[in-house]
């Protein structure tokens, strides 16, 4: 599942910067230099910019902590491995 979520959540992450690196100098410019039509047509379209910030930030966020998750997930595989070894040995002694 995880590498599922990852490869996907990779894909989202990128095509959405597009847009995103794209829209925000355009709200900047069309606020500060634009006639007064143009700013009164983008203020209904003004709140896309920043959610398209809050997606990237979200699923950044993701993958910044995925190597974390992915390190503890491998840890706790490899002590219940230990655990599960250490009482098969155990229940049937070496020299027997």
């Amino acid at each position: 599942m995880t590498k599922f979520l990852t490869k996907w959540s990779r894909k989202f992450h990128r095509w959405i910067a597009v847009p995103t690196a794209l829209l925000i100098p355009v709200a900047v410019i069309i606020k500060l230099i634009g006639d007064p039509q143009t700013v009164a047509a983008w203020e209904q379209l003004d709140k896309v910019p920043s959610i398209l910030m809050l997606v990237m930030a979200i699923s950044g966020t993701y993958l910044f902590l995925l190597p974390y998750i992915v390190k503890g997930q491998r840890k706790k595989k490899v002590a219940s491995e230990a655990a599960e070894t250490s009482a098969v040995r155990r229940k049937w002694p070496a020299g027997s």
